[in-house]
């Protein structure tokens, strides 16, 4: 609201499917915040132990004493991004690029609840209409709720109807819509490494 004061925005994405799966804003960066915020999140989606790979950057909450045994006691494995490598995430990174530039970002937000109330409308956007390059041209929330593949299959009727009316217009091969990723990943290790995709 005004200059020197910020609010922090903590977001939890699925790499795979760019569906933000969780966020709070809140008027600190806090451990206790920090651990609330991923527990609620986890529980909301009912994930058992070892099913889950939470990467994070280096700030205090995120390595702090609480937030480490929290996800130790519900067994999510910590990935932490390189020290002293802030663009070690990309998929985030990304998200908060397109945050920032959206038309409507403001200069000032005037409280907090006007910043959650810019945020609840800025996620619904992104998880439910903005279509990523990066996932064939689909929204976060078809991909994540496994409805990618049907799309796609539309769409390529869509594209063969226009190509069998068309064909001079396609002057390489017919043409066919982008296809879905299968594998995700941060600091993707050696092929002899222990860590698993986030796939599908």
């Amino acid at each position: 609201p005004v200059k020197g004061v910020y609010y922090c925005l903590y977001t939890i994405i699925d790499i795979f499917s760019r569906y933000t799966v969780g966020w709070m804003i809140a008027d600190r960066e806090n451990k206790d915040l920090a651990e609330r915020f991923l527990s609620e999140t986890i529980a909301k989606y009912g994930i058992g132990p070892g099913r889950l790979t939470i990467h994070s950057d280096r700030g205090s909450p995120m390595v702090a004493q609480n937030v480490a045994q929290m996800m130790a006691t519900l067994g999510v494995t910590k990935s932490h991004s390189r020290p002293k490598t802030s663009n070690d995430n990309p998929y985030s990174e990304s998200q908060y690029k397109t945050l920032k530039y959206r038309h409507d970002f403001p200069d000032r937000f005037g409280s907090l609840e006007d910043a959650r109330a810019w945020c609840t409308r800025f996620f619904t956007w992104y998880n439910e209409e903005h279509r990523h390059s990066g996932i064939g041209l689909h929204t976060p929330y078809d991909v994540h709720f496994g409805l990618a593949e049907q799309l796609r299959e539309m769409r390529a009727d869509v594209l063969q109807a226009v190509y069998a009316k068309h064909p001079e217009r396609f002057v390489r091969k017919p043409p066919e819509p982008p296809k879905v990723p299968a594998a995700a990943w941060i600091n993707k290790p050696a092929p002899d490494g222990p860590l698993i995709p986030a796939q599908r």
